[in-house]
């Protein structure tokens, strides 16, 4: 067996030992005589599996008794419009646009009412994180959207926006339990867990119960209504079972860990040594603001193409996987999720070092 080291932003690394763990369960969960793959989502077996990940999961973020945990379908895309088609009772909601995928879920929530951009960093190629101590913060709006880390381009924010007294939502999906999370900030925090979590297909909803109501827009699809999965325990339909189970283990491995203080220190660490090496590097430079670093995505280039192109082709031959850059940005991205060992980032900083020292007269 000859793992790589899988830098990919989604579907992204999980922890071997996570992995191995589920091989060993694969035709036989204890005792049962059948994988969780071939389970009933009605079987006590199953049910045992998903409540337990959900206890975990509310250890691990400290959630508050009066917040629901939903595991869902359809991924963060899918939230773009089941949020404004739950929260929307206004038909207004303010959109903190810092990156595709805010960009994205403010297009989809214009369907549904009107959307107010109250700050963008799209003047910058959402290079920064925009000042969001005093925004002018409809008094009307139903909620204050962001996404808190920008994978494609890798900003985060460290600091939350003042919504001033506004119902705040979050997309987590690529910063998702990489350190601690006040969750009681937050009305609606959700993410896709292929980044940091899990596989895809699961996409988790931690909404405070208020939130949660009959009253939505009309013509919201069953499905598409978080009373709908509230009620049932996020088992009104087949959940995405297996899935679950692997977040199951994620959970209780990032427990075993220490939990998401721990996991912060680990992450700050891993994220120094590839960013020490960018800020004195002549070849290689950062595409963000300092002060607005990502610890899960480090975007980089080297302001040629051709050698752009070179480095990722020289990095997969390497065991260095899957460092090109999203393609509405380029150059380079290396993604360092929770279950990238420090191992892996040293190996890129030495790869990165070696390629600067062999193409010097691009310097």
């Amino acid at each position: 067996m000859n793992r790589v080291y899988n830098f990919s932003a989604g579907p992204a690394v999980l922890p071997e030992e996570v992995l191995r763990e589920a091989a060993a369960e694969m035709l036989d969960y204890e005792g049962t005589g059948m994988s969780v793959m071939e389970m009933s989502h009605r079987s006590s077996a199953f049910q045992k599996i998903i409540d337990t990940a959900e206890q975990d999961l509310r250890d691990l973020m400290a959630i508050p008794d009066n917040y629901k945990v939903l595991f869902l379908q359809g991924g963060a895309s899918q939230q773009f419009a089941a949020i404004p088609m739950n929260l929307m009772k206004n038909k207004v909601a303010d959109y903190i646009v810092t990156g595709q995928w805010a960009k994205k879920a403010s297009q989809e929530a214009m369907k549904y009412g009107k959307v107010n951009i109250v700050a963008s960093s799209a003047d910058q190629t959402f290079s920064y994180i925009p000042d969001c101590s005093d925004l002018p913060i409809s008094e009307d709006a139903d909620y204050v959207y962001i996404c808190e880390n920008n994978t494609i381009y890798g900003t985060k924010f460290h600091e939350l926006p003042n919504t001033k007294g506004k119902t705040l939502v979050a997309d987590v999906s690529s910063c998702f339990l990489s350190e601690p999370v006040d969750v009681t900030k937050y009305g609606l925090i959700y993410g896709g867990v292929q980044k940091n979590i899990g596989p895809a297909g699961v996409v988790i909803v931690i909404i405070r119960e208020d939130l949660i109501t009959d009253d939505v827009l009309d013509g919201t699809p069953t499905m598409l209504k978080y009373k709908t999965h509230a009620d049932a325990g996020s088992l009104y339909n087949t959940p995405p079972a297996y899935g679950i189970y692997i977040c199951g283990k994620v959970f209780q491995w990032l427990k075993k860990q220490g939990g998401l203080a721990a996991m912060k220190e680990h992450n700050e660490k891993k994220a120094k040594i590839l960013y020490d090496y960018l800020d004195q590097s002549r070849l290689f430079k950062g595409t963000v603001e300092k002060k607005d670093r990502s610890l899960m995505n480090v975007p980089f280039v080297t302001g040629d193409a051709d050698l752009d192109a070179k480095f990722v082709k020289e990095a997969k031959a390497a065991g260095l996987e899957n460092l090109k850059g999203h393609r509405s940005v380029g150059g380079m991205r290396a993604s360092i999720y929770n279950a990238m060992p420090i191992e892996g980032v040293e190996a890129l900083v030495a790869f990165m070092k070696k390629f600067e020292e062999e193409n010097e007269l691009h310097v």
